[in-house]
């Protein structure tokens, strides 16, 4: 159903919106917080200096041009998400 073009992104959506349901349920049903927070630009910052660096979506390494360091792509983005969602549960409590 997806390569109907006429329909794909609807379905495409619901998908990702029963998916953050199910994930904020389950959160709360184990006493955790889920954090929505917006991944833009996350791939392409540096999770070290903050800098950002622009790369293709095909380069797999990070590599920072303002204090050159390295890392894989999606563990860069992955420590971005992480400290965006605890600035903003950080925000949130104050």
């Amino acid at each position: 159903m997806i390569q109907k073009r006429w329909c794909s992104k609807q379905i495409c959506d619901a998908a990702w919106g029963t998916f953050l349901n199910a994930l904020t349920y389950k959160a709360e049903w184990a006493g955790k917080t889920a954090i929505k927070i917006n991944p833009a630009y996350t791939s392409q910052t540096c999770s070290k200096c903050g800098s950002r660096t622009l790369h293709e979506l095909k380069d797999r390494v990070f590599s920072c041009s303002s204090c050159r360091f390295t890392m894989d792509r999606d563990a860069n983005a992955a420590k971005n998400i992480l400290t965006l969602g605890l600035q903003s549960l950080c925000q949130a409590k104050a």
